[in-house]
């Protein structure tokens, strides 16, 4: 079984400080990229692909997106990664473990071809390298006691209870709470999951508020919890989505829409896309709607 590096280095996926955000000065990746990069780049990327009969990808060891258990490289992006790339004549997942935040930098540097790491879209990343639609939104939750004692589905029914809700340190479901009108005495600050879920089977706070991807895999392993249907919270009257893709090298448009192809026929396909996932705690309600498009995302 994979050790599990902690949930809270990941956060919330549109908080690009909590996911290692990367900010970058673009030349110097370009450097990277001029010195470095593979031979998988341009028109012919996907032929080549498909001549030598695999892909290298990259991912961080964080369960549930990407991880190492034994020898198989297991998660939401791998698995959909390894469905994709099949579909276009490539059979095998050559992976490379990366530190979170040489993600980038390894991609543009030639190390791989993809980043399979459930990465946030950001406009930030997005001047540095090529995103795909998005694969999955990540929707907010509430862990609570067994049986939901107070009754909670979201942030305004959490808000018309007068419970105390939990929140990651410098997290921006913080910011969730207080836009729905929680009042600050109510909201406590958790350094990582684990105390979230402590806190909640311990009683000192009566939800934990996370994406609901996070909260159902903590519940795995503190099963006197459960947690609520996922919602899309609003921070001023903008719903936040917090999707997450597979990234290209900048270049490698040709080889980015091919894939994209490949994605929309899944996410096209509520039961495909659910059976897929749903060991890792994806649902329908991860699937990201249609209208949500990476050009927007990198725009801000």
């Amino acid at each position: 079984m994979a050790d599990f590096p902690d949930l809270s280095r990941r956060g919330f996926l549109n908080r690009s400080a909590a996911v290692g955000g990367l900010f970058v000065v673009p030349g110097l990746l370009s450097a990277c990229s001029r010195a470095g990069a593979g031979s998988t780049d341009g028109a012919g990327a996907l032929d080549k692909l498909r001549e030598q009969g695999f892909v290298r990808v990259a991912y961080a060891n964080e369960a549930p997106y990407g991880y190492l258990e034994g020898k198989e490289l297991k998660g939401e992006a791998p698995t959909l990664h390894r469905e994709i790339f099949k579909a276009l004549g490539v059979d095998e997942l050559r992976p490379t473990l990366s530190e979170w935040d040489g993600l980038i930098p390894g991609l543009q540097a030639g190390k791989y071809d993809v980043v399979s790491a459930g990465m946030a879209i950001t406009p930030e990343r997005c001047a540095n390298a090529l995103f795909s639609e998005p694969e999955f939104i990540s929707p907010t939750a509430l862990m609570v006691k067994k049986g939901n004692p107070r009754k909670v589905t979201d942030l305004a029914s959490a808000k018309a209870a007068g419970i105390t809700v939990g929140v990651m340190s410098g997290a921006v479901e913080g910011s969730y709470a207080e836009g729905a009108g929680i009042p600050e005495d109510r909201i406590r600050t958790l350094q990582k999951p684990q105390d979230g879920a402590d806190a909640v089977k311990g009683g000192r706070i009566d939800a934990f508020l996370l994406t609901g991807i996070s909260l159902r895999w903590l519940a795995r392993t503190n099963p006197q919890t459960e947690v609520t249907e996922a919602f899309v919270p609003e921070l001023h009257g903008r719903k936040q989505y917090s999707p997450g893709g597979a990234v290209f090298r900048k270049g490698n448009e040709d080889l980015r829409d091919a894939f994209n192809r490949e994605l929309k026929k899944i996410v096209a396909d509520r039961s495909r896309y659910v059976e897929l996932l749903r060991e890792y705690g994806f649902g329908a309600t991860e699937l990201p709607p249609a209208a949500l498009k990476t050009a927007d995302l990198c725009k801000g």
